[in-house]
């Protein structure tokens, strides 16, 4: 990857782990950013990165995470905004405080992100910023998230309007939103409230394979990209029908 230094939040282990291990086997720089410190340090030493202790809830911790990558590596090339909390708990229970966590965890941080890196790739003309959203952002396989849908619904919308916004007078500066579906991860035991383990659910993606997706999006850089074709078929149907109900009705959001 050219020695690409690359930001990766929610590094300690899932998704983000499973990317810092690829992009750094191909080559670049990683700067790797969570909250729990006796995790995350090892895992920089062991690929060879840095290891910045980050909430990335809070604005001028993630502006001290983009400082201290400048001041190791000299510039940032990649950002990805992979840090985020699902919640078990339906529409018609959730609380303003449900609510706040998901918008805070799963979409200000994200911002905080853009924003904390956007100064520094608009200065050199060129980065790539990705953000890791969900297909429960596109499709109501999970009503007990329904919280998390609708921060990462946010997400989508969130990086569309950057996308365009920087089209005409920053073209060089990509912008992708990567779609995973349920990741073999610890995820879902983190949920806010309790949840499932995603790792014991049939079908749950390697997140090895996840991993790689993103790994080619930095070197081929893409508007969005699902991290299984299945999903973008099914994103076909289901936003092209006349009454999405219906589809709702079939497989696979209904069992067979």
């Amino acid at each position: 990857m050219n020695d690409k230094v690359i930001v990766i939040t929610g590094a300690s282990a899932g998704i983000g782990a499973a990317v810092a291990e690829v992009v750094a086997r191909r080559g670049a720089r990683v700067v790797l950013a969570a909250r729990r410190r006796e995790v995350l340090e090892p895992l920089a030493q062991k690929l060879g990165g840095l290891a910045v202790v980050t909430d990335v809830t809070h604005r001028d911790q993630v502006e001290r995470l983009r400082d201290r990558a400048i001041e190791k590596f000299g510039a940032i090339d990649v950002w990805i905004n992979n840090a985020g909390r699902a919640i078990w708990r339906p529409v018609s229970e959730l609380t303003d405080a449900d609510l706040d966590t998901m918008l805070t965890d799963n979409l200000k941080s994200v911002l905080y992100g853009i924003q904390s890196v956007l100064p520094h790739f608009k200065q050199r003309k060129r980065g790539h910023i990705i953000s890791v959203s969900s297909g429960l952002s596109r499709f109501p396989f999970e009503p007990r998230r329904s919280a998390y849908s609708v921060a990462k619904s946010a997400v989508n919308a969130l990086m569309a309007n950057l996308r365009v916004e920087l089209r005409d007078g920053f073209p060089d500066i990509k912008c992708t939103t990567v779609i995973p579906g349920v990741v073999s991860t610890e995820f879902g035991v983190n949920a806010l409230h309790g949840g499932v383990d995603n790792r014991k659910l049939p079908n749950a993606q390697p997140v090895e394979e996840v991993a790689q997706v993103m790994a080619d999006v930095v070197l081929h850089p893409r508007g969005e990209v699902y991290t299984r074709l299945q999903m973008r078929d099914l994103a076909a149907r289901y936003f092209s029908a006349e009454d999405p109900a219906i589809v709702e009705n079939q497989p696979p959001f209904r069992a067979p």
